[in-house]
Order: C-alpha cells, then sequence, then structure tokens
C-alpha cells in the first residue's frame, strides 16, 4: 500500500476490498474517530504517569510504570471498550506484550517508510478494515516516536544509567527495545475492534 492510501481517512478505507454500502452500515468513520479518541486519551494518561514517576522516583520508577502500569491501562480500556488495545514495538521490550501480529508489523513497516520520506511521526497513523479468519476488524494504528526523554530507558548504554540498566536487565530478560535515537519510529497503540464474527 503507498503513501496515499497508508493515510487515513474514509477515501482510503473506500478503496477497500468491501463495498461503499458495507463500509457505510458499519459507521467507519465514527470508528476511526474512537479509535484515534482513546488512542490520545491513552497516551495523555500514560504520559503523566510517566512524568509523575519521573519526579518522585527517577528513571527506575517510570519503568515500573510502564511496565506495570500501561498493561493494566490498556487492559481497562479493552475491557470498558470491547476492543483490543495494545502497544507494540519496532524492536521489543518484553515478548509477551508488545510483539506485533502480522498486520502489525506490515504497518509498522509503512510508517517507517513514511518516516523515511519525511512525514512527521506526530500525526502518523493508519486504519483499515480487515478480515481475518475469525471476523472482520477494524483496525487502527498510532505511531509512538522516540523523544529525547525517552533515551534514559531506550537509547545506547552511554544513554542509560547504569542502576537503570540493571534495572531494565531484572525486569526484561529478552529486551530489545534499546539503541533507539531521537526521531526514531519506536512502535505504535494498535486498536482492533471487532465488526462481525464469522
Amino acid at each position: 500500500m503507498n503513501n496515499s492510501t497508508s493515510n487515513v481517512g474514509l477515501a482510503s478505507l473506500l478503496a477497500l476490498s468491501l463495498s461503499a454500502t458495507a463500509l457505510a452500515d458499519n459507521n467507519l468513520e465514527q470508528r476511526h474517530q474512537a479509535a484515534m479518541e482513546t488512542t490520545q486519551s491513552f497516551v495523555q494518561q500514560l504520559g503523566k504517569a510517566m512524568k509523575g514517576a519521573m519526579k518522585s522516583g527517577g528513571p527506575e520508577a517510570a519503568i515500573k510504570v510502564c511496565s506495570e502500569r500501561a498493561p493494566v491501562m490498556t487492559g481497562e480500556i479493552s475491557r470498558s471498550k470491547g476492543w483490543k488495545v495494545t502497544r507494540v514495538g519496532t524492536r521489543v521490550r518484553n515478548p509477551m506484550l508488545g510483539m506485533p501480529d502480522i498486520w502489525e508489523q506490515k504497518v509498522l513497516t509503512q510508517f517507517q517508510a513514511r518516516l523515511d520520506e519525511g512525514e512527521a511521526l506526530l500525526q502518523m497513523s493508519h486504519a483499515e478494515l480487515v478480515t481475518e479468519p475469525d471476523g472482520q476488524y477494524f483496525r487502527f494504528m498510532k505511531a509512538i516516536g522516540v523523544k529525547p526523554q525517552c533515551l534514559v530507558c531506550h537509547g545506547s548504554d552511554s544513554d542509560i544509567p547504569q542502576a537503570v540498566q540493571a534495572v531494565l536487565r531484572e525486569r526484561y530478560p529478552h529486551d530489545k527495545a534499546r539503541d533507539y535515537k531521537v526521531g526514531d519510529l519506536r512502535g505504535a497503540v494498535s486498536i482492533k475492534q471487532p465488526i462481525k464474527r464469522m
């Protein structure tokens, strides 16, 4: 899929294989808006929790928020909405929680291509109606970029203090989410909304 079809909007959704009538029936524009609002709310809540932890206990406390509080938050949102809400990474820190599925890998690859062509990560997202073996889903992803403050946990060894490295080794023995630079694509918030079961 090229960049013109990757840019989200009802017009790009209409280009998918389903008929315009089916798309209208499923209120995809409303689903897209709800997914964007949910993502923004989650990112803001997580950011606030991370900043509070950094202020009170430094990066070690922020790691605890990321490893313990973030999955609780996405779980609460998922249960309340009946969706699957997750964070996935381009390089995974926790394989049990952050590993992208095939569709998410495809979209992350598209995000990287869009970034390489000069598109800003701040507003980068993708939405698509997907048919899978068990049903139809509205799927949405919003890119997460690396900011300067991220490097204390996701940068190179020279960026990450020894105490933080020790905590990361303890909590994430299979950690691959390192050696990022500011402006890199870190991953995405991913939302999967069921539409019709097969």
